[in-house]
C-alpha cells in the first residue's frame, strides 16, 4: 500500500517549523530529509524515523517497525499531532545522524 499525499501533507505541515526539511518519492513512499540528512519516512501512513539514540530516548515505548520488506528496523512516531514534540525530536536526532555520502 503506498502513501498519501494527505498523510505527507499532513506531516510536511507539522514540521513546517524546521528549516531545511525536503523530501524524495520512492516507490509510492516518502523519505524525509533534515538538512540533507535522511530523519526517516513516510511508509504506509506511517511516520517512521530512524531507531539513533536521541531518538530513543525520547520515545523509549516506541514500536520499532519495519518500513518495507528487506529494510532495517525504525521507530514509529505516534505522537506526530504535538509540532513541538516533532520540532524537538528532528533536532534532537539530527547530530547522530549519518552525513550523506559524496556522489562520485
Amino acid at each position: 500500500m503506498a502513501s498519501s499525499k494527505e498523510y505527507l501533507s499532513f506531516i510536511l505541515d507539522q514540521l513546517s517549523g524546521l528549516d531545511g526539511i525536503t523530501h524524495r518519492a520512492m516507490m509510492g513512499e516518502y523519505i524525509l530529509y533534515y538538512r540533507d540528512r535522511i530523519i526517516g519516512g513516510i511508509y504506509d501512513d506511517r511516520f517512521l524515523v530512524r531507531p539513533v539514540p536521541a531518538a530513543v530516548a525520547m520515545m523509549p515505548d516506541a514500536e520499532r517497525e519495519i518500513p518495507y520488506e528487506g529494510a532495517k528496523e525504525m521507530l514509529l512516531v505516534d505522537n506526530a499531532d504535538s509540532r513541538d514534540f516533532l520540532t524537538q525530536l528532528i533536532e534532537s536526532m539530527y547530530d547522530e545522524l549519518p552525513t550523506p555520502k559524496k556522489r562520485r
